[in-house]
């Protein structure tokens, strides 16, 4: 196995790290990357067969002690599906399904409509942040208005999610340690007392049909309703929010148009996702892709590595809105996943950027940039600290 060197937190890879994961796919199918300490996988065919693999899951077997500060965001991850392994995976995600309907998330396309022309109608004149203004804006109100919390709430919604969501992003400092066990504290204050209501009234909307949904006699915990909650609002809102921007950027750059289509939204996805790395465990001593594993040990798949592998995509580096119409045999890209932690949210996601991206661009379409774009020292994530852009 080749062992790689590369710091996930050095300007250069936090800017452009696709060089890095080109001489990945110049190795073998698993290399040694030595700042994780940890096999990865960047080729497509490896990385999507890891996913699939069942000898590997999200579930540590031998959960490793966490400082004790730590113990009130552990203890909401502890209910997390994204966290867990069957049995209670398998009951948690089919209740979940039981209320997240491809129905009902479809019935949103006129609101996710309305709103991007409202948050359009409120921008300055002059230069206009696109990350606050437009990008943050839709996946969190569509998400509060799905699971029936006030919108008002939204900024409250977001901090709390930025702060939990910086515990998976490489070099966290203790600062972000503290910020998100706060903000794990305070969401499920609110989650708590909300919860309560919707026992007692009930609405159309998510939370209601998740302390309704049934499986088998079982319902969800007062504790799993918070963790699914704040799973479906954190992972929505940070991949959703990242994909925008990205990809408003690149259209701005080479001066092309978002098209409403179905293969535009996945060339948007594959070309330049969210999330870049995603951990698995070995449940079991394994040996894979001529490596093995003892039980418990990581693999990171780097999903953005595998959508840009050229043996799955010609011309990889290029954004191609038609590549899906033209090669409609051409592999999925691994932005959501893939086996049974496939993104739930996957559906969401795309309507919005489906939906959003080509309002924007029809009301602006003069759009340019007033300064060159940078991204945030964020991996796993991969989003812009800013996207300033004159009208």
């Amino acid at each position: 196995m080749q062992v790689v060197s590369q710091s996930p937190t050095s300007q250069s890879f936090v800017q452009d790290p696709y060089p890095f994961y080109a001489r990945l796919h110049n190795g073998p199918a698993l290399s040694f990357w030595s700042d994780y300490d940890m096999p990865v996988a960047a080729h497509h065919a490896t990385v999507t067969a890891l996913l699939k693999d069942r000898r590997f899951g999200r579930e540590n077997p031998f959960p490793v002690e966490h400082p004790p500060h730590l113990d009130p965001f552990y203890a909401n991850e502890a209910h997390s599906m994204l966290e867990l392994e069957p049995p209670r995976h398998t009951r948690l995600r089919g209740l979940v399904l039981r209320a997240f309907t491809s129905r009902r998330i479809a019935s949103l396309a006129p609101e996710i409509a309305a709103l991007s022309h409202q948050l359009i109608d409120a921008f300055p004149n002059d230069d206009v942040d696109l990350i606050p203004a437009f990008a943050q804006q839709i996946p969190v109100i569509v998400i509060a208005r799905l699971l029936g919390v006030p919108e008002k709430r939204a900024p409250d919604l977001l901090r709390w999610s930025n702060a939990m969501v910086a515990m998976y992003q490489a070099g966290r400092s203790r600062t972000d340690e503290e910020a998100a066990v706060a903000a794990t504290q305070d969401f499920c204050d609110f989650l708590t007392g909300y919860i309560e209501m919707r026992r007692q009234a009930p609405r159309d909307d998510l939370i209601s049909q998740l302390i309704a949904a049934e499986e088998d006699g079982q319902k969800l915990s007062r504790d799993e309703l918070i963790s699914t909650c704040i799973l479906l609002l954190n992972a929505g809102h940070e991949a959703t929010v990242h994909t925008l921007g990205n990809v408003i950027k690149n259209h701005i750059q080479v001066g092309s148009k978002p098209a409403p289509t179905d293969a535009f939204v996945e060339e948007a996805l594959r070309h330049d996702p969210p999330l870049h790395l995603f951990t698995r465990y070995a449940m079991q001593d394994v040996e894979v892709f001529d490596h093995q594993f003892s039980r418990g040990d990581q693999v990171g798949l780097l999903l953005a590595a595998a959508n840009r592998d050229p043996s799955a995509y010609p011309d990889p580096g290029r954004f191609a809105p038609a590549r899906f119409e033209r090669t409609p045999k051409a592999p999925a890209p691994a932005s959501f996943g893939g086996g049974i932690h496939f993104c739930v949210g996957a559906p969401l996601a795309r309507l919005e950027i489906k939906i959003a991206l080509p309002i924007l661009f029809e009301r602006h379409p003069m759009m340019q940039l007033s300064e060159l774009p940078q991204y945030a020292d964020r991996y796993h994530f991969r989003g812009l600290e800013r996207l300033i852009v004159r009208l």
